[in-house]
């Protein structure tokens, strides 16, 4: 089921969904389930997960030389949303970047996807690669997110790069993009935020995930910019509470996003780490509260395969 119809279908009640990262090479597709399990009782309609670009490392050879290698440290977002969907038999939604992948793979993994049964894909650029100054496309791939998100609206037209196929059935996505209440970090400002966005919808976009965010008047300020420059799709707020105190900080600085002094001060006066924990669930319980009075459509968590925060607050709120 597309995410557009289980919002129609909960009638105004607040869905509860949230992401995985896949694990890392090497480990099982246990971790993902022990990721989901504590959380099932919360009847999620639908589960994301991410997927990576590539990375390089440097092997030196004998002669001193070194060789620059590509390579994937995490297993397949297609292969997991597939584990998933057989063993909970819940929707998921695969995360579609344009940096790592060209256009051909990205059309073999969207027919991957169709034939599958998954109706839902998150469309993004992607982050530069660790190492990489500014976002560098993968050559034969995309460079932006409305390239990308322009190549999945035609196979739903049935248009495929090299040809349209007669008598093959259309692709059928629910497509999502991402949101920045506090804006990209790239843009200019908050306008031209809103105009890129206004694009991505016009071209075909359903719904809307924003990014991760501590101030509940930063979504709201976010959705009456959006329905005032005619964004009228699905705004699913991103949430992620503070579990440790570097936190502040870290995730301030990698995700371009700003700290309520309320919220440090709570956190700084913390004796220890587990205090931090507390108050970083307890600071998201009452955002979400809030944010379900807002009638949001569904709170999605940004869980990093650690389900224990999620849960307890899933606990109070559901």
């Amino acid at each position: 089921m597309k995410i557009t119809e289980h919002i129609e279908n909960a009638n105004g009640k607040t869905l509860f969904s949230f992401e995985l990262i896949p694990p890392l090479k090497g480990q099982s597709i246990q971790g993902i389930y022990n990721a989901i399990d504590p959380l099932m009782e919360f009847k999620p309609p639908f589960i994301d997960v991410t997927s990576l670009r590539e990375d390089y490392i440097y092997k030196e050879h004998q002669n001193g030389l070194l060789e620059k290698l590509s390579y994937r440290k995490r297993p397949g977002t297609i292969a997991i949303c597939a584990a998933i969907m057989n063993r909970y038999k819940v929707d998921t939604v695969p995360h579609l970047l344009c940096g790592g992948f060209t256009k051909g793979e990205t059309e073999n993994a969207l027919i991957d996807l169709q034939f599958l049964g998954i109706e839902n894909v998150l469309v993004l650029r992607g982050d530069a690669r660790r190492g990489d100054a500014t976002f560098i496309p993968t050559e034969g791939g995309h460079c932006y997110a409305t390239e990308l998100l322009q190549q999945v609206v035609n196979m739903n037209n049935g248009k495929y790069l090299h040809e349209d196929y007669e008598g093959i059935e259309k692709t059928n996505f629910c497509i999502g993009v991402a949101g920045y209440p506090e804006k990209h970090f790239e843009a200019p400002n908050l306008k031209a935020d809103f105009k890129y966005l206004k694009q991505k919808v016009d071209m075909g976009a359903n719904f809307i995930v924003t990014q991760m965010f501590f101030d509940n008047q930063k979504y709201f300020d976010f959705v009456n910019g959006c329905r005032a420059n005619g964004i009228n799709v699905p705004i699913i707020p991103g949430l992620k509470p503070i579990t440790n105190s570097k936190q502040l900080s870290s995730l301030a600085k990698t995700f371009f996003i700003d700290m309520p002094e309320d919220l440090c001060d709570v956190i700084n006066a913390c004796k220890d780490e587990k205090a931090v924990r507390e108050a970083g669930i307890e600071w998201m319980i009452n955002q979400c509260k809030e944010l379900i009075k807002f009638g949001v459509p569904v709170l999605h968590f940004y869980t990093m395969s650690n389900a224990g925060p999620t849960r307890k607050i899933a606990e109070a709120i559901f």
